[in-house]
């Protein structure tokens, strides 16, 4: 090979570095780096691209991949081919925003600088004017890099060893199928895509022992936006609302929003304490395993839960959290399903056992209702994702939502069991009960620790933790209490998270002139 040559074939790699992405093939990684040089100017209009058995050569590629992503950008407009002269950048490819600036441009930039500091150059006060404000709200939360911790206990993750890949791949798949892209690409305006509202209504619902018609039922981008609709539905300042104290930090600052007046209901081991109610409007509750504490309400106080939203005329708000995660035996039948007389709003997820980043959940209430929120919800987001939705019907009706909770529910077991030896091994003087179902487990410290200290001094460790006072509306300082996500931490992990948590208590130990830890030997 000559030098003209070896320098040629170092112009080539330096410029079609392929991008480091794993997860993309080959063809999909060459053809982004050849979009990306044209985009940025690298490769201008009318730029010859060395031939596929060239390019093959110089990167170490298959000639076939080449030509494949060749063919691709060809169709895209991105390059062209010319009779016995090779390929090209084509002179569509182009874009607007490469062009050199037109002639009034600078014109425009300098009045703009010239524009006065004061008078009409004078920013809006936002403060002021913002009249609906979350910022000030306590909410959960994990670092931005929470992945980078070694440990993370927390909340909103997804375990990738966990997740469906193949399977859901292909509802992706089937569902940008020719035949099946009328049923989501139009627009559906105030109406859901039937078949996931027929999955819901026949498929899930059902377990619950809830029946539905379709117009009874609304599809929301996940349960927080559904707290958020009714919120915006159903309260003003003068509508008593009560919360589980602790409760749903998410629901308790959707519901904020509208200023109602929330009141702290207790909770016990069994939920909520159904003999305390205030008079209310409107009761909010995690029945099937309380967020965060995961008790499971006894169907004695289903059932007087209901009588006295009938004798005292509230509603009642249910999130069926987590009612699919449970180890062993039946579930409790949802309050839904107890309720005779249309006093119970029920609020469902589909995708939080498989990615809460998915955001698909449902709203199931009296069709007077649901009516109302569509409205709503069309002047919000119209109407969650068609494709989503569709994709997610083909994922129920082929079996995999119950086969991935089957494999769920397994794993959060072991991990169960997994976190109650090495919290007893490692913090043996910490409590906690090992919930039915779910994935968390809620534990209270000593009552000399603080839950929010003691989060800021497990992250030296690469532990992340839920400190407990974000749960409550009026929390107690020490906050002792605080909860550890299992759903996206390996087993494996597990035991040493904990064992790290313990060191971090130490040291806090050490701060606060504490007692030191006592540490057991578990066989």
């Amino acid at each position: 090979m000559t030098q003209r040559q070896r320098t040629k074939d170092a112009q080539w790699e330096s410029l079609f570095t392929l991008p480091d992405k794993p997860a993309l093939p080959l063809q999909q990684r060459l053809r982004l780096s050849v979009v990306q040089a044209i985009l940025d100017g690298r490769l201008p209009v009318g730029a010859l691209l060395p031939s596929s058995r060239e390019l093959a050569q110089v990167l170490g590629l298959s000639r076939n991949t080449v030509t494949a992503a060749y063919a691709h950008l060809m169709d895209d407009g991105f390059i062209e081919s010319r009779p016995r002269s090779g390929v090209f950048v084509s002179n569509h490819a182009q874009v607007a925003a490469s062009k050199p600036a037109g002639p009034g441009s600078a014109k425009l930039a300098t009045a703009a600088a010239e524009l006065p500091a004061t008078g009409a150059g004078v920013q809006p006060d936002w403060s002021g004017r913002v009249l609906r404000s979350l910022s000030d709200q306590r909410t959960l939360a994990k670092p931005d890099q929470w992945r980078r911790y070694t440990y993370p206990f927390v909340y909103g993750t997804y375990d990738p060893q966990l997740f469906p890949s193949e399977a859901f791949r292909e509802c992706c798949v089937h569902s940008l199928a020719r035949a099946h892209l009328p049923h989501w690409t139009p627009d559906f305006e105030l109406s859901d895509v039937p078949e996931l509202v027929e999955q819901i209504r026949l498929r899930l619902l059902p377990k619950r022992g809830v029946f539905a018609l379709p117009e009874e039922i609304l599809i929301t981008v996940g349960a927080q936006h559904a707290y958020y609709l009714l919120a915006e539905g159903l309260f003003d300042e003068n509508q008593r609302v009560g919360l589980e104290e602790p409760g749903h930090p998410h629901a308790r600052n959707s519901f904020a929003l509208r200023h109602p007046q929330c009141l702290p209901l207790a909770v016990d081991e069994q939920g909520l304490r159904v003999d305390r109610l205030p008079a209310l409007d409107y009761v909010f509750v995690t029945p099937s395993h309380q967020s965060p504490t995961t008790g499971t309400l006894s169907m004695e106080r289903r059932r007087l839960l209901l009588q006295k939203a009938q004798e005292k005329d509230f509603v009642v708000i249910e999130d069926d959290y987590e009612a699919e995660n449970l180890y062993e035996g039946e579930p409790m039948p949802a309050l839904k399903s107890l309720d005779k007389v249309g006093r119970v709003i029920y609020v469902g997820s589909v995708s939080k056992s498989l990615s809460p980043s998915l955001r698909l959940g449902y709203i199931v209430a009296p069709r007077a209702l649901i009516a109302e929120l569509r409205g709503l919800r069309h002047a919000m987001v119209r109407h969650p994702s068609a494709f989503l939705q569709h994709t997610f019907a083909l994922f129920l009706s082929l079996g995999h939502h119950d086969a991935h909770a089957r494999r769920v529910n397994q794993a959060m077991q072991e991990r169960m069991a997994l976190v109650a030896r090495a919290l007893k091994q490692y913090l043996p003087d910490f409590q906690f009960t090992l919930p039915s179902g779910g994935a968390s487990v809620w534990v209270r410290a000593p009552a000399w620790v603080d839950s929010s200290e003691l989060a800021l001094m497990a992250r030296k460790h690469g532990v992340l933790i839920e400190a407990g006072d974000v749960f409550f509306m009026h929390p107690p300082y020490p906050c002792p209490y605080f909860r550890l996500r299992l759903s996206s931490i390996a087993a494996e992990q597990i035991a040493p998270g904990i064992k790290a948590l313990g060191a971090a208590v130490d040291e806090l130990a050490l701060a606060r002139g504490a007692p030191k830890r006592v540490v057991l030997r578990v066989a």
